[in-house]
């Protein structure tokens, strides 16, 4: 059997393991050794493990994710998510649907200071349910209005996922982040559209709400002047030249703390609560980045990376039609696997293919950046289609009496919002490259 052949049957046990429910982290780390181990023997293998976890671990940028994830535990904990929840009610709340539009706003500014989508959700299906449900919205509704809300987390500055993305491709964090801005927008205008429609077809699932006075919207948006501030601390601190990522998110999780400390969510366990739970998230993504590395040198050393791209330019595809084979196996890949393990799995094989065709005639960062942006775009769906859909998992398990079906089916016109902006930014790059240009530096 060739290294080929090997690489391709141990991707296979791979996503087996998957089936299994084996965690994504300790299935890539098996097949990765197993892999390595029939190809160049047990002692390299054993004479790598030496200095891998090292010599990804010490990675200065890499130290920007603990911190982010610190950031939002403290958010959570100092009722940030509270605060943009009242705000986005206050500004929109009367409008037929106007309540769960406001939740997808309070969605993007959570993510905004959070990072992680499944952290935006959790959080927010806390606040939120029980105040849609208080209002006479359909908790089938409200349910998929959060699950789709949460997955703003990936892609509205910082996002773990693309912290993680520019590490893997050698891009910079920061231009990163401000390519995602305007595709992140885009999300949140694009489910409020979907929410006002479903609210004229089906006015029993999103009523309107009472129009708050002008003061009341004046302190409502008051109140979430720490979440303003920090995050203009972060992205402008970055953006400015004034801090580098790593620095701004030590600064963010600073600020965060302090707020948590103000509103008595330190109090207690609430500080080792917060610590706790981002040294768990924190090792649960540093064991997934292990375990891809191990799987990746193993398929360097197989060849199938540079084979697969070799093999794609030989079948003589139009560029586009390439594309449009990844982005259907993403969305595959995207009912049974989460969004980070998707990126670490398969930026490695995917990236040197979209590097080594012609796209618009975009120049290396460029495409390198749009595509990392398209890639995130279109993982996020992962987080809320079946069978897994993590979000939705995660709000069902608040939402009791809502079976996770009744949730998926009115998540669809979500998805189709999604798979809209996905056809959008395929054939204009430029939504997300135009802020490059504008911040050239």
């Amino acid at each position: 059997m060739t290294g080929l052949e090997w690489g391709a049957v141990m991707l296979a046990a791979l996503l087996m393991g998957l089936a299994l429910r084996i965690h994504i982290g300790v299935a890539m780390l098996l097949a990765g050794s197993v892999g390595y181990i029939y190809v160049a023997g047990s002692a390299p293998l054993l004479n790598y493990f030496k200095t891998a976890a090292y010599a990804r671990y010490s990675i200065y940028d890499l130290s920007v994710v603990p911190l982010f994830l610190l950031m939002g535990q403290f958010a959570t904990h100092g009722g940030l998510s509270r605060s943009l929840f009242r705000a986005g009610n206050a500004l929109v709340g009367h409008f037929r649907g106007g309540m769960a539009m406001g939740a997808v706003a309070a969605c993007a500014g959570f993510g905004a200071i959070c990072g992680s989508s499944l952290a935006t959700a959790a959080t927010m299906g806390q606040v939120a349910l029980p105040e849609l449900k208080a209002h006479n919205y359909s908790e089938r509704f409200s349910a998929a209005v959060i699950s789709v809300g949460g997955t703003l987390g990936i892609l509205i500055p910082p996002s773990i996922p693309i912290v993680i993305y520019a590490i893997m491709t050698e891009q910079n964090v920061g231009r990163m982040f401000l390519a995602a801005f305007i595709p992140g927008i885009l999300a949140a205008i694009g489910y409020m559209l979907v929410i006002a429609i479903i609210a004229r077809i089906s006015p029993s699932d999103a009523p309107a709400g009472e129009r708050m006075a002008w003061g009341e919207r004046f302190r409502a948006f008051i109140d979430t002047w720490p979440v303003l501030l920090i995050f203009l601390a972060v992205i402008g601190g970055i953006y400015s030249g004034i801090f580098t990522p790593t620095e701004a998110a030590s600064i963010g999780a600073l600020a965060t703390a302090f707020v948590a400390w103000k509103t008595g969510g330190l109090k207690g366990r609430g500080f080792l609560d917060c610590i706790y739970g981002a040294a768990t998230a924190t090792g649960m993504i540093f064991l997934i980045l292990l375990g891809a590395d191990i799987l990746n040198v193993f398929l360097a050393l197989t060849g199938m990376n540079t084979e697969l791209a070799k093999w794609v330019v030989s079948l003589n595809l139009e560029p586009l039609a390439v594309l449009f084979v990844i982005i259907v196996i993403y969305l595959i890949l995207g009912c049974v696997m989460d969004s980070l393990s998707m990126i670490l799995l398969t930026i490695p094989i995917f990236f040197p293919v979209i590097m080594g065709i012609d796209l618009w005639g975009l120049d290396p960062e460029s495409k390198a950046i749009w595509f990392g942006i398209l890639a995130l775009m279109v993982v996020e769906i992962g987080l809320i289609t079946p069978p897994v859909g993590m979000n939705v998992f995660i709000i069902s398990s608040m939402a009791r009496n809502v079976p996770m079906t009744e949730i998926f089916k009115y998540v669809i016109p979500f998805v189709a919002s999604d798979i809209l902006r996905i056809i959008l930014l395929v054939f204009v790059p430029g939504i997300a490259l135009i802020a490059l240009k504008i911040f050239p530096n």
